[in-house]
């Protein structure tokens, strides 16, 4: 089984890729925690994967929570996480591994892919070309995280990470910052079709008099009302309406519904 969480696409893409090579099932981490379903049945043989994005080096906060409540039958065989990264992994895949080593379940490999950083109040996803080389790049890594996977590779492969007390340093004081709902504003354009309301994991937007409206003082900072909204009228400080939007539109494996 291949848990991930995605807001543009990236990270269900690279599980989708991994699950359509070992003709394992996906399931979505948000499915999940609107479902409250934690507790999962495993066949002996049967490995676990686990598939996140790097928010501030470190973990979105919906994958924490769902690694501190998550329930296994037993312990599968075989445990990896992988990371997608823009710039760099931090320590997210230390971060999850301290997580799961409170329930006695141990990861036994590291991967990361780099992909397009989807925070654009920093990074700039507007040159589609260029965002189209990272993907094209991607590939090749995902290729070889299948082979690893299919060979059950143990170790740390994971690229691009930072020292541990910097990136807790930098975790700790910069995501709840950046996870503030009042960073957000709604331009004129805004049609009202709710879009941003379906996509936000955490049912963080009501829409009200045909606006979206943050009924939470802090989200995930997913940006997936961003990315997602067909106006574009959705923005996060003043950088973000030069930066672009981004999808990527995963591959069509069919998923465990939960």
């Amino acid at each position: 089984m291949i848990i991930y969480f995605s807001a543009t696409g990236n990270s269900r893409y690279v599980a989708e890729r991994i699950a359509q090579a070992t003709g394992d099932r996906t399931v979505s981490i948000t499915a999940c925690m609107k479902n409250q379903q934690f507790q999962f049945e495993f066949h002996e043989s049967e490995f676990l994967g686990i598939v996140s994005p790097t928010y501030s080096w470190g973990l979105p906060e919906i994958v924490k929570e769902f690694l501190k409540k998550i329930n296994l039958n037993k312990k599968p065989s075989y445990i990896w996480f992988i990371a997608t990264y823009g710039t760099t992994t931090g320590q997210i895949g230390n971060f999850a591994n301290e997580i799961l080593q409170k329930q006695n379940i141990e990861i036994s490999a590291y991967f990361s892919v780099k992909m397009p950083d989807t925070w654009t109040p920093t990074f700039n996803l507007s040159n589609k070309e260029h965002v189209r080389k990272i993907n094209e790049r991607a590939e090749l890594q995902i290729d070889s995280v299948i082979d690893k996977i299919i060979n059950r590779a143990i170790g740390d492969y994971m690229q691009r990470k930072v020292p541990m007390p910097i990136a807790k340093w930098f975790y700790n004081m910069e995501y709840d910052t950046m996870r503030k709902t009042s960073h957000f504003h709604v331009e004129n354009t805004c049609v009202g079709c709710g879009l941003c309301a379906q996509k936000c994991p955490i049912s963080a937007i009501d829409i009200t008099n045909k606006q979206p409206v943050w009924n939470q003082e802090q989200c995930v900072m997913c940006l997936s009302c961003l990315h997602h909204c067909p106006k574009f009228a959705i923005q996060y400080g003043k950088r973000t309406k030069k930066h672009g939007q981004y999808v990527h539109f995963p591959l069509s494996v069919k998923e465990n519904k939960v």
